[in-house]
């Protein structure tokens, strides 16, 4: 039985007490006392609840450039948070042990106090960030309408997998997002991801019509280091969405269940130097 109750937004009732979410593209179907492939939405009753409203892994104060966003408030700090949970299972997750972990401890927060906090450490806004956001929906919907009624900013560091109708619905409060394309190929997100890509292109298109974007690709060796990968990532970003958006070529580390060898400089430099013919805006990341 969930003992806090946050009514989630996005599903539909189904027949047998059975909901289906819409908030992703996985658009899971729940049976009654069951979560979804999230691990944070759960039906209960013939309701979808959303575990973690209010309930963040942590609280602190970053650069930009962390997120990374280089061309947003270039210089400053922002307050970045984040729950557990996320709608991926990435083989090379940075974060899994807050992402990956149901048991993971979380704190109660509410929007007024995030609101005050960013206030007290007088920075600009809030990044919501450290897992995927978007399965925070409700919580970040309502914090971030509130910041924006204040005046402060909202960043979304995300892997860009939602549906379109939630999507928009959030984005009048978004000032920002980096988003990550974490391959060009239906295979990598399936086998690697366990996710499927054209939502993420989606998402970036969408997102650029109403907020300034900025693209990471994590490039890892004999997964997505080929010279046609990134060629394939340069032309998609210059053709839809222009050759000013900035690109981040960040480096891999083996990390959670992938072991693959660390990816040398010299693949990312290659990388700069293809997407550079046509785009303004590459950036190389965990290169120290």
């Amino acid at each position: 039985m969930i003992t806090d109750l946050h009514e989630a937004l996005f599903y539909d009732r189904l027949d047998h007490k059975k909901v289906q979410c819409r908030l992703c593209p996985k658009n899971c179907v729940i049976e009654p006392g069951q979560v979804g492939f999230c691990g944070v939405r759960q039906n209960e009753s013939g309701k979808l609840y959303t575990l973690v409203y209010g309930k963040t892994t942590g609280i602190s104060l970053d650069p930009i450039e962390k997120k990374p966003l280089y061309q947003y408030h270039p210089g400053e700090l922002i307050l970045s948070m984040g729950t557990r949970g996320c709608n991926f299972r990435c083989m090379f997750c940075q974060n899994w042990h807050i992402s990956q972990n149901p048991d993971v401890y979380t704190e109660d927060v509410s929007a007024k106090q995030v609101i005050r906090e960013v206030e007290r450490l007088k920075t600009f806004g809030i990044a919501y960030t450290y897992n995927e956001p978007f399965i925070w929906y409700e919580f970040v919907y309502d914090c971030a309408r509130l910041a924006r009624k204040k005046g402060l900013k909202n960043v979304l560091i995300t892997n860009g997998y939602v549906n379109q109708d939630p999507l928009r619905e959030l984005l009048p409060s978004i000032g920002a997002m980096n988003i990550d394309l974490k391959g060009i190929d239906e295979e990598f997100y399936r086998k690697i991801c366990q996710g499927s890509l054209q939502p993420v292109l989606d998402t970036i298109v969408t997102a650029k019509e109403s907020c300034h974007i900025e693209i990471t690709n994590l490039v890892i060796p004999t997964l997505n280091d080929t010279n046609e990968h990134f060629v394939r990532i340069r032309d998609w970003i210059f053709d839809n969405t222009g050759a000013e958006t900035p690109l981040h070529f960040s480096r891999y580390f083996p990390c959670y269940e992938l072991t693959i060898p660390a990816t040398p400089k010299e693949t990312l430099e290659r990388a700069r130097d293809i997407a550079g013919k046509k785009l303004k805006n590459v950036y190389l990341g965990n290169v120290g």
